[in-house]
């Protein structure tokens, strides 16, 4: 008997405990096991009451919280209060997500990442309230400077995603006297976390209000992150800019752009050319006097097939910078040369003098910057190169270390 009511009250507190970890931990109180029966079921007992009564607490507590929120939410909310609850307007939530983008720059799942533990793109508040938008009159004078801001929030409008504007915005719009705008545009995603300044416009003068600095971060998909602080005056709230609600459509392949500020559209990032050229060729036999163009008939690498074997000239499928190599071994007595052609203009020897029946290697390089279609090759002028199928000492090659416009 005495075990079976042990077994219940583990239950009774493993449950209990888990209905919300947060609030409620639970201790089993240690008891004699020599004490008498009765004494002992008087333990068990009286702490099962014990956790019947939190239970009857905490129920009662979430009740009332279920009760409140739809309240609030239609309930205007003045001034004073919504330092603590800003997020329980019509259209508002206010609420902390861990957040993950998925391959189409969706949120995902919210698996944790080591790189994202301390990035705002992933760790943010929602910040989901239809008066800040930049077409709402004011009705009701709002004050961000009653916010106790903490961490990163992003900007939504009715459940989508939206941005701060980025010029100026009349008066008494955003809910507000003097809405704040960004000053100096979003970064880039590549610029990571960026300052910017932030300005409310009052008696005509777009920035007669200077708000402390703001720091903003590009996201994936989008949207950005902002790390909002409070205002040095009232009535000054942050503005969300109704007008780039078509950015939260824009595909990972698009940015979001707009020449005007008012405008706004989806257009898709240029491609970057990837520097991908590389190739490596070999003659596989002796040649003796002028060549005017070395046929490398052995390829061993030929990555973006810019170089013809059958021709033994590499043509430049992009302009931009690039190094080349070209080798030869010189055998018996007498001057032997070779020469890098670029363009049809000699830019590079390779020269070998030997005396006697000696054998010399000689390697030469060149670095040179090409238009797309420029030619490359390699000729002898004289003397004597000598090689075989499997020496490699007749060599040619080269790479593109990178794009660049010409």
């Amino acid at each position: 008997m005495l075990s079976l009511c042990i077994q219940v009250f583990a239950v009774l507190a493993v449950c209990s405990a888990d209905t919300d970890k947060r609030d409620i931990s639970y201790t089993f109180r240690a008891w004699n096991i020599d004490q008498p029966l009765k004494e002992q079921l008087a333990v068990v007992y009286k702490e099962m009451e014990s956790l019947k009564h939190e239970q009857a607490v905490m129920k009662q507590k979430q009740e009332a919280l279920s009760q409140a929120l739809p309240y609030c939410s239609q309930k205007p909310i003045d001034t004073d209060v919504e330092m603590n609850l800003t997020s329980l307007q019509t259209g508002s939530s206010h609420l902390p997500y861990t957040l993950t983008q998925g391959e189409d720059g969706a949120e995902g799942s919210g698996e944790d990442d080591s790189d994202e533990a301390l990035d705002p793109c992933f760790h943010y508040t929602v910040l989901d309230q239809a008066w800040r938008a930049t077409n709402y009159s004011t009705k009701k004078v709002s004050c961000d400077r009653s916010v106790q801001w903490k961490g990163w929030y992003r900007l939504f409008y009715r459940g989508k995603t939206i941005q701060m504007p980025e010029r100026c915005v009349k008066k008494e719009m955003c809910g507000t006297h003097a809405p704040l705008w960004l000053v100096g545009g979003h970064p880039r995603i590549r610029d990571g976390v960026v300052t910017r300044k932030v300005c409310g416009n009052w008696r005509n003068n777009c920035c007669l209000f200077k708000s402390p600095p703001i720091q903003v971060k590009a996201c994936q998909g989008n949207y950005y992150v902002y790390k909002f602080v409070r205002p040095e005056a009232c009535h000054l709230a942050y503005c969300a800019d109704i007008n780039t609600l078509v950015c939260g459509k824009c595909k990972k392949s698009e940015s979001c752009i707009s020449r005007d500020k008012i405008t706004w559209m989806c257009k898709k990032n240029k491609m970057r050319v990837k520097a991908n050229v590389h190739f490596f060729a070999t003659y596989p036999a002796s040649i003796s006097g002028k060549v005017n163009t070395i046929v490398y008939r052995k390829v061993y690498v030929n990555q973006g097939e810019a170089f013809n074997a059958r021709t033994g000239v590499f043509r430049a499928p992009f302009s931009g910078v690039y190094q080349f190599f070209f080798s030869t071994q010189t055998g018996g007595s007498g001057t032997t040369d070779l020469w890098l052609v670029v363009n049809n203009y000699w830019v590079a020897v390779s020269h070998s003098n030997v005396q006697g029946s000696n054998s010399v290697g000689n390697l030469s390089t060149y670095m040179t910057t090409l238009r797309k279609g420029a030619t490359v090759y390699v000729t002898q002028n004289r003397g004597r190169s000598w090689a075989t199928s499997a020496s490699n000492t007749i060599a040619f090659g080269g790479s593109l270390l990178m794009v660049r416009k010409i």
